[in-house]
């Protein structure tokens, strides 16, 4: 985050504030050069960890490995991960983001391709732990990283566009994996799921070393920046942070954790995270379960909802930014789509109904990313910095507790019915909490033009 109020370069008058036009401008060229790498990493990060939903379908018998023990191991990468993210998140700043996005996917590429030599429960357990090691900072760091090239005004929708990878990954990694699964079962004597494993996770550390050369730190490192560009941006950085205290000890642990609107915010993010890996850690398992037995369309299928989630994204932060209004938006993801999961229950075996609620509930459940954008303008700026990474590592236990708790469950009852109940009651307490917790006029979406400007 900024440390202070952002100092005007020389190429912009401090009396003369940038028009509309030369905003655009300048915000399109950052949009070209930073979104499409950001939005690829994610996606490469994402896949790496949303695939063992895949592999799942073949592994989980390859290796006689229970829904229970699937669950913990899908669910136990969440420990580490929020063990390590704060930390992570502290090196991001000291180091920079080229260097902190370089050794994440380098470590978590080698490690979720090594996965593909798995054959035991424990095994599989600590690879998932080590991924979570490795992986943790990357995705607050790119929420810290944008807040450094976007005002609040812009960050809603670029912070969509990024996420955008989540679904988009759903909708290109299921046919893929399942067509890798399919195609290359038995070649070399190995499982199609080994292979799966060892092809997507390769590619990662290939995309940490390009990450690595076509980013900048900030907006003053970009070479493809102009001065006049860099002007532009820091006068309306300035502009966006005008009120703000400077921070006395900006980016410390404490500041994060004493402040208590970190721990509204975790908790809300806790139940955003239940609701997206409920849905991408099962639903290969709930098409499956539609009558759809060959695993190259259990990922064309998988593709369907995905695809919706994906539109999801972008109509709702599209939305948000044009109202200029964050909380009714995340609070109704959160609700829609969780009851839309569960009523998946009332239509099982029917493939149209079940696939059409599948679908809603992707539009609406992966458009909780846009939660996001909240915590960079409610959070005090003494509390952004390692804020944002508290709030991920907590509430990123949804990620552990969803789908173990539906994986023991089913294991238990043989429906995922009952653990599909608590988590809906669960996320849409979420959705109530933000409306009842935190007041609108809390939520700054700040003007990158003052009154008067042209």
């Amino acid at each position: 985050m900024q440390t202070g109020a952002a100092t005007v370069p020389l190429g912009v008058s401090p009396a003369v504030f940038p028009n509309r036009t030369e905003q655009d401008a300048v915000w399109s060229k950052i949009n070209w050069r930073v979104v499409p790498v950001i939005l690829i990493a994610y996606m490469t990060a994402f896949l790496d960890r949303i695939n063992v939903g895949y592999a799942k379908l073949t592994m989980q018998h390859d290796l006689q490995f229970s829904d229970e023990v699937y669950g913990l191991g899908a669910g136990i990468f969440f420990i580490t991960y929020l063990l390590f993210e704060v930390p992570s998140n502290l090196w991001f700043e000291r180091i920079g983001a080229r260097l902190s996005f370089l050794r994440i996917m380098v470590l978590w590429g080698l490690t979720s391709a090594a996965t593909a030599f798995v054959a035991t429960p424990t095994q599989f357990y600590i690879l998932r732990l080590l991924l979570g090691i490795f992986e943790a900072g990357f995705f607050p760091g790119i929420i810290l990283y944008l807040t450094y090239w976007y005002p609040s005004t812009r960050r809603g929708r670029v912070t969509g566009l990024f996420l955008f990878g989540m679904p988009i990954t759903g909708v290109i990694g299921g046919p893929l994996s399942g067509w890798l699964m399919k195609t290359f079962d038995g070649v070399g004597g190995w499982h199609g799921w080994q292979w799966m494993f060892l092809i997507e996770g390769i590619p990662t550390v290939l995309i940490g070393v390009l990450v690595y050369f076509l980013l900048a730190d900030k907006p003053e490192q970009a070479k493809w920046l102009s001065s006049r560009d860099k002007a532009i941006v820091a006068r309306v950085m300035a502009a966006d942070h005008k009120g703000d205290t400077a921070p006395s000890h900006h980016g410390r642990l404490r500041a994060a954790l004493t402040d208590g609107k970190v721990w509204l915010l975790a908790f809300i993010y806790f139940t955003c995270a239940c609701a997206v890996y409920t849905i991408t850690f099962w639903l290969p398992t709930m098409v499956k379960a539609l009558g759809i037995t060959d695993v190259a369309q259990v990922g064309w299928y998988s593709a369907i909802p995905f695809s919706f989630g994906a539109i999801g994204i972008l109509l709702m932060s599209r939305s948000s930014d044009h109202f200029k209004e964050r909380r009714w938006h995340v609070a109704s993801t959160l609700i829609i789509g969780s009851v839309a999961l569960y009523a998946t229950t009332f239509t099982a075996g029917a493939f149209l109904p079940s696939m059409i609620l599948l679908s809603i509930a992707s539009f609406f459940i992966f458009s909780c990313a846009l939660f996001w954008s909240i915590p960079p303008t409610y959070l005090s700026r003494e509390a952004s910095a390692t804020g944002i990474a508290a709030i991920s590592s907590i509430g990123i236990l949804g990620g552990f507790i969803s789908p173990t708790f539906i994986g023991w469950v089913k294991t238990l009852t043989g429906s995922m019915s009952a653990g599909l109940l608590a988590m809906t009651v669960v996320i849409c307490l979420g959705g109530v909490t933000l409306l009842v917790a935190v007041p609108k006029s809390a939520l700054r979406v700040g003007e990158t033009m003052p009154e008067g400007a042209h």
